[in-house]
């Protein structure tokens, strides 16, 4: 088990880093793209995971020179979402070092996904009431890679950035906790990357 007592909090990404939601995200994205005309490209939507959903709509746009109203788009794409009916599986690797750490150091999740959607997941999997703290994409005026997501999280958790590690999956979370000043470490295809 990985030793964190150098660190006085942690914060966790969500999904694909916590919670096994990203090839359900994924299959909904290819749904979209399909409707409104998107290449779908696997690697490359994977590697916009906690990039907020209208955010990724605007890429898309620019990317593709299209004009989709982006909150047209993310409501279907999260309809495509539910009708998948989707039951959210934790990842072992990360939240056994959140189960050996709760009640030790402050924790928190910080994440590219909705609030609702945020909730919804963590309370499923019952992770809610083991955290101290939640930002989401409905908290924040810039997503990760900005770094405005895990700054707020440390700053609910009441400990400083540069004395907090973070568990993401993507290079844009990554790029996020390094500009928090923040180490981070990796998580892929549910392992821990040491």
């Amino acid at each position: 088990m990985i030793d964190l007592s150098a660190y006085q909090g942690i914060i966790f990404d969500m999904d694909g880093t916590l919670i096994d939601s990203m090839g359900s995200h994924l299959q909904a994205w290819q749904k979209a793209c399909e409707a409104y005309g998107y290449p779908f490209d696997y690697d490359y939507m994977y590697s916009l995971g906690g990039i907020p959903t209208v955010k990724t709509i605007e890429m898309l746009n620019e990317k593709f020179g299209l004009d989709h109203d982006p909150l047209v788009v993310a409501k279907d794409k999260h309809q495509f979402w539910v009708d998948l009916q989707h039951h959210p599986l934790v990842i072992d690797e990360t939240v056994a070092v959140l189960e050996k750490y709760h009640g030790v150091l402050p924790m928190g999740v910080g994440t590219g996904a909705d609030r609702e959607h945020a909730i919804d997941h963590l309370t499923d999997t019952n992770l809610i009431n083991k955290i101290g703290a939640l930002v989401t994409a409905s908290d924040v005026s810039k997503g990760k890679p900005d770094p405005e997501t895990f700054l707020k999280v440390a700053e609910q958790l009441g400990v400083e950035p540069s004395k907090c590690v973070v568990f993401e999956d993507t290079q844009i979370g990554y790029q996020a906790a390094k500009s928090a000043g923040m180490d981070c470490i990796m998580v892929k295809d549910g392992k821990i990357q040491f």
